[in-house]
């Protein structure tokens, strides 16, 4: 298909010592976008309107002045697809290594993901800023993207592995040395990610630690205040109750040991009893709202979609526990009761059948064998009497 056809235009004012600048540009020809257009971003990208026509030197007059206040805005987060996009444009690492790479990062708790997002944590932070003074060399994407270079190299056997290992190690040998002598005895420290969750004990802001399990809420105030609590998420929507913020929370059963999730209120744990909310629910809260009351929705938890319902008694559109869902039906329990005994008794049935046929063959087989054993004996003995009168009459003849 034919290209698309843009006529672009630039104009630059001079008011004074001031000057203006804009442009825009039209469609002339639509070619291959009258079928197909790219998805657009409405938050960045904005329809300009277009230009009058203007010619060079011309006189303008001022019909109206717009103030408007712009803030630099900081770059995007990466995402999973966008920094496996940035390692494939600098020529890190391998298509079967992208995954792993991103996963690793993630594992070892040096970038959460906020959504879609990836935000680097204190702990990335601490890492990345020592091994930016200790091995410069290494933590730099020309390094890696030529080391890749040179294994192909190797694979291809223009170079020996063992050169390529020699160049390598005798720079980062030194270095290595150097950052044991220097981080000797010295011990470093994460710095503490404050929350606003409020520790119930002593009213510090907690804070969010790493453990072997993982990453969790303590408070600042250990040894004196040993309070912990798992890390909670906040979920959309208000609290029912008091219109707090819903938070999602996790847990463990004594029974079974499995990890249970639920969601309550942020002031469930207050010291302070007239804020104190004791509002929980195994329903997952969604961003809508009720059009008839207001209220926060609800949906089921579990995989693909599930329609959001009102819990609100005094509305119209409250829709009751048993409708909503993963409730089993009386009837068909019954039915289902009825039929396992009646299927029980069956199985039974045929079974004593069959022994029953197993043991009247046994017995006929076992009267055929008896009965054949004489029979077999007496022919024995018939053979045996007439062999004894031949060899008798024989003897006479003789």
């Amino acid at each position: 298909m034919a290209n698309a056809v843009y006529d672009s235009v630039a104009v630059e004012i001079a008011s004074g010592v001031h000057e203006f600048r804009a442009s825009a540009s039209s469609l002339k020809f639509s070619g291959y976008t009258a079928v197909y257009e790219e998805a657009r971003d409405d938050d960045k990208e904005e329809k300009t309107s277009p230009l009058p026509p203007l010619t060079e030197g011309q006189t303008l007059e001022l019909q109206g002045f717009d103030e408007e206040q712009h803030f630099t805005q900081p770059p995007t987060r990466y995402t999973d697809a966008t920094l496996i996009r940035a390692l494939e444009q600098n020529g890190i690492g391998r298509p079967s290594t992208y995954a792993p790479t991103v996963s690793t990062i993630i594992d070892r708790e040096y970038v959460v993901k906020e959504g879609k997002f990836l935000r680097i944590t204190p702990l990335g932070s601490v890492v990345t800023k020592l091994m930016e003074d200790k091995f410069p060399d290494i933590v730099d994407t020309k390094f890696t993207a030529r080391m890749e270079k040179e294994l192909d190299t190797v694979e291809e056997g223009k170079i020996a592995w063992k050169d390529v290992l020699r160049e390598f190690y005798g720079g980062f040998e030194s270095n290595l040395q150097k950052a044991e002598k220097e981080l000797e005895g010295v011990h470093l420290k994460v710095p503490d990610e404050e929350t606003e969750e409020v520790c119930p004990e002593c009213g510090r802001k907690l804070v969010i630690k790493s453990g072997r399990f993982g990453r969790f809420l303590a408070c600042p105030g250990y040894p004196e205040c040993s309070f912990t609590m798992p890390l909670v998420v906040e979920m959309p929507g208000r609290c029912p109750k008091c219109g707090g913020r819903l938070m999602k929370r996790t847990g463990k059963s004594q029974k079974t040991g499995k990890q249970y999730t639920y969601y309550c209120c942020e002031f469930g744990t207050s010291r302070d009893e007239e804020k104190k909310c004791d509002f929980m629910t195994w329903d997952v809260p969604t961003k809508d709202d009720c059009p008839v009351c207001g209220q926060t929705m609800f949906k089921k938890a579990g995989k693909g979609f599930k329609k959001p319902f009102c819990i609100n008694p005094a509305c119209e559109n409250f829709l009751p526990e048993d409708k909503r869902g993963f409730v089993r039906k009386k009837a068909a329990d019954a039915e289902a009761a009825e039929e396992k005994p009646a299927k029980r008794s069956a199985a039974k049935k045929t079974t004593a059948k069959t022994a029953a046929k197993a043991e009247t063959a046994a017995k006929k087989t076992a009267v055929k064998k008896t009965a054949a054993k004489p029979a077999a004996k007496s022919a024995k003995a018939a053979a045996a009497k007439k062999t004894a009168a031949k060899k008798t009459a024989k003897k006479e003849e003789n």
